[in-house]
């Protein structure tokens, strides 16, 4: 593996693991065994890193935000697309435990934020709009637009939050929560299999 991507894999995990601020250059270089020169030749500082570890999560969640147009799904495929994009949260977390300073240290990657967001509340109204033109859904325009962000907020801040009161962080409560705040918009059988399902996931 390159030296630059071994700066990247180790940045992250330390990112995920103390807090993005909690981490200097150095102690990355120290982990990795290489000088602080030889960090510094390929990364000026940790914003490039941060930047260049967003640039990563952004093209690793590009296809789950932008399945093609003719893409035929099954009421199983939107869970297994909701489970796929927790995990890829989970593997940046650091992007997301203190979002707000991050984002305010970081103008760049603010925007970066903004528009990733954009991308994800526009498949996540898409998916639910799909789900409404084939009658499994039957909430109002004005309903599904909270739901978009309901869902959102928790894709976005519940592992956080597991964390915050004790628990590990899972990805299966994560998709759980999500499917518990849909189930109630779904007509009454793919109501009760949603319930099912995420029963499954909260015991797995």
């Amino acid at each position: 593996m390159k030296t630059r991507d071994r700066i990247l894999e180790c940045a992250l995990a330390l990112f995920n693991q103390e807090g993005e601020p909690n981490v200097s250059t150095l102690e990355i270089a120290n982990e990795l065994g290489i000088s602080p020169g030889n960090l510094y030749y390929h990364f000026h500082g940790k914003e490039p890193l941060v930047l260049e570890l967003f640039e990563r999560f952004q093209a690793e969640m590009a296809p789950l935000l932008n399945p093609p147009a003719e893409a035929q799904l099954e009421a199983e495929d939107y869970w297994l697309f909701l489970n796929l994009i927790v995990e890829r949260l989970a593997l940046f977390r650091f992007l997301f435990q203190d979002l707000s300073n991050l984002a305010g240290r970081l103008p760049k990657l603010a925007r970066g934020i903004r528009a990733w967001l954009n991308t994800l509340k526009r498949t996540l109204a898409s998916l639910l709009a799909s789900l409404k033109a084939q009658g499994l859904l039957i909430s109002d325009t004005q309903a599904l637009g909270q739901l978009v962000e309901q869902i959102t907020l928790t894709l976005l801040f519940s592992l956080d939050y597991q964390r915050i009161i004790g628990n590990s962080g899972e990805i299966r409560l994560v998709v759980y929560q999500v499917m518990m705040l849909v189930a109630p918009h779904l007509t009454p059988v793919p109501r009760h299999t949603a319930e099912q399902l995420a029963q499954r996931y909260l015991q797995a």
